[in-house]
Order: structure tokens, then C-alpha cells, then sequence
């Protein structure tokens, strides 16, 4: 990794809730030193509309979360401006972590931002959205959400719904 590229740190404490799971950072979340800070993404607005968050938080407040048990990390910490950027070895690497930080932190929930990230690290070829059984860490519940990029082309409404059922889950998780 050359020395000019950012690394933005994972929000991560023991007892978490729920841990986000993103791919990567994009170029202007590194930048800022903040999760989800691009314009277009929806993570903080989707996390607010669930009721998951009792206030839309910014990017620059997302050391907040811990607060609320919850947590991020990437799969791969390289920023890109398209996860399409990222090579296969390196999600594979990323997937070998993410399964040792499971390990180690058991957060109640593992929520995946998006379906390539999770067929990375579980080897399933199909998945839908919500909950997928079994998980991958043992005590640790695996859903799945869509990522919430402006590049997704999901309606935001549909989106929205996976974050309502999360919220449910981790209501059933308290």
C-alpha cells in the first residue's frame, strides 16, 4: 500500500449490537477520516427513517454510534471511488480479517452493505436480503442489507424496508 493512501479507522468496541460491514471506503469517506461521508450515500439518512439512530446523524458524528452499539468496518480498507476497483486478492485477504474481527469482537449482528461482500466472505454463490442462516461466526446473526451508495440503482424505499427489518432484529437481540 503506497504511503499517500488514507486508512479510515474502524468504529469498533466489545458488546456491540450491531457491526456494519461495509466494502471499502470511497474516496471522500477517507478523505474526511469519516464512514459514509460520500453526498450521494444514504446510510445515515436510511439509519434515522428505520429508527435506528433517534436523529439523522452526519458522517462526522459517526464515532456517535459506538454510543449506541453499533459499529463499521470495511472488508478492505483501500478507498476507491467503486468497490468495481478492488482486486480479487484483496477481498479475499479483507474476507480472512473480517472473519478473525468477528472472532474476537462477537457483535450480536453482523449487517453486510451489500451482497458481494458477503459472498466473499461466506463462499455462497446466492443470498437475499435479510437474515442468512447459518452465519459464518458462530453467536453472531449475518443480514443482509443493500448498499447504501447513491451508485445503488435500488429504489430507496425498498432499501429502506431492509433497515426497518434490521431494526427489528435488533430490537429481538436486546
Amino acid at each position: 500500500m503506497g504511503s499517500t493512501e488514507l486508512i479510515l479507522p474502524n468504529l469498533l468496541r466489545e458488546d456491540l449490537t450491531i457491526l456494519f460491514v461495509g466494502i471499502n471506503p470511497g474516496l471522500r469517506s477517507a478523505a474526511v477520516r469519516h464512514h459514509f461521508a460520500g453526498h450521494s450515500n444514504r446510510f445515515w439518512r436510511f439509519l434515522y427513517e428505520s429508527g435506528l439512530t433517534p436523529a439523522k446523524m452526519r458522517a462526522e458524528e459517526d464515532a456517535l454510534l459506538l454510543k449506541l452499539g453499533f459499529g463499521i468496518t470495511n472488508i478492505v480498507p483501500r478507498p476507491t471511488a467503486a468497490a468495481s476497483e478492488l482486486r480479487p486478492e484483496e477481498l479475499r485477504a479483507g474476507a480472512a480479517d473480517l472473519l478473525e474481527l468477528l472472532r474476537h469482537y462477537r457483535p450480536l449482528i453482523a449487517a453486510y452493505l451489500g451482497k458481494d461482500i458477503y459472498k466473499y466472505l461466506s463462499g455462497r454463490r446466492e443470498c437475499n436480503w435479510g437474515i442468512q442462516e447459518p452465519g459464518v461466526v458462530e453467536g453472531v446473526t449475518d443480514f443482509l442489507l443493500p448498499n447504501p451508495s447513491g451508485l445503488n440503482r435500488m429504489v430507496p424505499a425498498e432499501q429502506l424496508k431492509y433497515y426497518q427489518d434490521l431494526k427489528a432484529l435488533s430490537e429481538s437481540h436486546r
